[in-house]
C-alpha cells in the first residue's frame, strides 16, 4: 500500500518525493510505504486549510455544517471493515478491540460534537447604564482557523477524531499530523471526508516525523492558530516553544504514571477484572492506564495472586485469531524502551510475580514486537519503574496501610492525568477521589466515559480540557457584542 498526503481534497505524494516504511508490529512484515512530508507538503495543506476556512465551508450554517459532520460518522460506519484492519495492521491489537470499542468510539466522537455545536446557546446580559436605556451584552462563538492536530499511534482513529470532531463541528479547519506509526486511519478517513462531501481543504494529513519533519514544520508554521496533541511531555514542551512564537493557543494531553487505589472492602473480582484491563489493555499503551496499584495489607496477597492469574491468561496471537487477548508493542524501538524497564526492575531488586521478557511466539509472529504482561512488587516508591511512564503491559502492586498513605504515593508524581478507587464506602470514595491529583477519577471503574464531561490531566500531564463544552472552549473565540439601547 502507498500511504500519501490528503492535501486539499486530493492524494498527493510528497513533493521532495521521500517516503518510509510501514511495518505490522505483530509480525514485523511491511504494510506500505508512507510520504514523508517535508515543508513544501505542510505549507501547501496549510493554505489549502486557510483557503477553505473562507471558502464553501465558512458559508455554511451551523446546521449544514454538522449535517456535513454527522455524514462522516455515517461514513465511517459504511466502511467499518476498513477501519478495522486498519487500525489492525497498524497497531497489531486484537480485532476484538478495534471492533467493538475504538474504532465505533471514531463515529460517535462526529455523532456527538455535531450534536453538541447544534444545540449549544451563548451566554447574554441585561446590563444597566447611567442613561437608563440599558444595553444587550451577548456573545457569540466564531471558529479559530486552521488547527494543527497532532495524534498519538496507540489508538489513531479514536483519538484523532477526538479532535478532529469538534474543531470540524466548530468551523475550524484541520492540518492532521498523524504518528509515523499509525497512517492508515487518518488517510482512510480523507476518502470518507470527500464521499461525505467535505468541501476541499477542510480536512488536511500531512504524514511525518516530528523533529526536522513534518511535525516540526506544522507546529511552526505561522499559519496555523492552535495546536492540539496527544503524546508524552517532551515533545508537549518541544510544542509548547514553538506556539509561543505568534501566541498560538495549545491543548495538550500528555504522560501519565496513574495509580489504583483499591482498600480492603472493594469488590476483589471486580477489581482485578479491571486492574487487569487498565494495565494490560492494548499491550498497556493506554494514557489512562495503570501502572501503579495501591492495595490495603489486608487484601495485598489476594489481589496479587489473581491478578497474576489474568495476567498469565492472557494470549498473545494474531489480530484476527478470535483467541487473541493481547496484542504486540506498536514498534521494536518501543520493546526495547519496555524492556529497559523490565531490566531496571530486576536490577532495582523487585519481586517479579509475573513475566519480565519476551514470549515465545510461532515462527509466523516472531519477528513481532512482543513482551509478556508483567507485575512487580517490592521496589521503593523512589525506583524509576515506580516514577516514569513505561507505557507497556506492566504494573507494580504496592501495600498500604492508611487512606493518607495512599493518597500521598499516589500523588507523589509530576504526572496528573488519571486514577481509579476501589472501595463500598462512599463517604471515603468522594473524600479519596477529591484528595488524588487527577484529571479523570473513576470510583469502582476504569475507562467509563461520557463525551459530555472535561478531559485531561493536572501537572505535567496536560494543559486544557477537551470534552463537550470544554472542546468548544478550545476550538472557538468567544466574542462579546454589545448594544446600547
Amino acid at each position: 500500500m502507498a500511504f500519501r498526503h490528503f492535501i486539499d481534497g486530493r492524494f498527493v505524494e510528497s513533493v521532495g518525493q521521500v517516503s518510509f516504511e510501514n511495518r505490522r508490529p505483530h509480525d514485523g512484515t511491511l504494510i506500505g510505504r508512507v510520504a514523508e512530508g517535508g515543508r513544501a507538503d505542510v505549507d501547501a495543506a496549510v493554505m489549502a486549510a486557510r483557503q477553505a476556512l473562507h471558502g464553501p465551508w465558512g458559508a455554511l450554517s451551523t446546521d449544514e455544517r454538522c449535517d456535513l459532520v454527522r455524514a462522516v460518522a455515517d461514513g465511517i460506519t459504511r466502511r467499518f471493515d476498513d477501519f478495522v484492519a486498519a487500525e489492525m495492521a497498524d497497531t497489531g491489537q486484537p480485532r476484538s478491540m478495534m471492533a467493538h470499542a475504538f474504532v465505533p468510539r471514531g463515529a460517535a466522537n462526529f455523532k456527538a460534537f455535531a450534536d453538541l455545536v447544534r444545540n449549544i446557546g451563548a451566554e447574554s446580559f441585561q446590563t444597566s447604564t447611567p442613561d437608563g436605556g440599558g444595553a444587550i451584552n451577548y456573545a457569540i462563538r466564531k471558529p479559530k482557523g486552521v488547527i494543527a492536530v497532532i495524534c498519538p499511534w496507540n489508538a489513531p482513529l479514536l483519538l484523532m477524531t477526538w479532535k478532529v470532531a469538534p474543531a470540524l463541528a466548530c468551523g475550524n479547519t484541520v492540518v492532521v499530523k498523524p504518528s509515523e506509526e499509525t497512517p492508515g486511519s487518518a488517510t482512510l478517513l480523507g476518502e470518507v471526508m470527500a464521499e461525505a462531501g467535505i468541501p476541499k481543504g477542510v480536512y488536511n494529513v500531512v504524514h511525518g516525523f516530528g523533529p526536522d519533519s513534518a511535525g516540526a514544520f506544522l507546529t511552526s508554521h505561522p499559519g496555523i492558530d492552535a495546536i492540539t496533541f496527544t503524546g508524552e511531555t517532551r515533545t508537549g514542551t518541544a510544542i509548547m516553544k514553538a506556539a509561543a512564537e505568534g501566541m498560538r493557543d495549545v491543548s495538550f494531553e500528555l504522560g501519565g504514571k496513574n495509580s489504583a487505589i483499591i482498600f480492603a472492602d472493594a469488590d476483589l473480582d471486580g477489581a482485578v477484572d479491571t486492574i487487569m484491563r487498565s494495565a494490560f489493555l492494548n499491550c498497556g499503551q493506554v494514557c489512562l492506564g495503570t501502572e501503579k496499584v495501591l492495595v490495603e495489607r489486608p487484601l495485598f496477597d489476594r489481589f496479587a495472586a489473581a491478578l497474576k492469574a489474568k495476567a498469565e491468561a492472557l494470549r498473545p496471537g494474531h489480530p484476527d485469531d478470535a483467541a487473541t487477548s493481547l496484542g504486540p508493542l506498536i514498534s521494536h524501538e518501543h520493546r526495547a524502551k519496555v524492556l529497559s524497564y523490565y531490566e531496571r526492575a530486576r536490577a532495582d531488586g523487585a519481586t517479579i510475580v509475573t513475566g519480565g521478557g519476551i514470549p515465545g511466539m510461532p515462527a509466523e509472529l516472531a519477528g513481532g514486537a512482543w513482551v509478556q504482561p508483567t507485575i512487580w512488587t517490592g521496589l521503593p516508591d523512589d525506583s524509576p519503574v515506580v516514577n516514569e511512564e513505561i507505557f507497556g503491559p506492566c504494573c507494580h502492586i504496592r501495600p498500604f496501610d492508611t487512606e493518607a498513605e495512599a493518597v500521598a504515593v499516589a500523588n507523589n508524581t509530576p504526572y496528573g492525568l488519571a486514577a481509579t478507587i476501589w472501595t463500598r464506602d462512599l463517604a471515603r470514595a468522594h473524600r479519596v477521589a477529591a484528595a488524588v491529583e487527577a484529571g479523570v477519577t473513576w470510583v469502582n471503574s476504569w475507562f467509563l466515559r461520557d463525551l459530555r464531561t472535561p478531559f485531561g490531566g493536572t501537572k505535567q500531564s496536560g494543559i486544557g480540557r477537551e470534552g463537550g463544552v470544554h472542546s468548544l472552549e478550545f476550538y472557538t473565540e468567544l466574542r462579546n457584542i454589545c448594544v446600547k439601547l
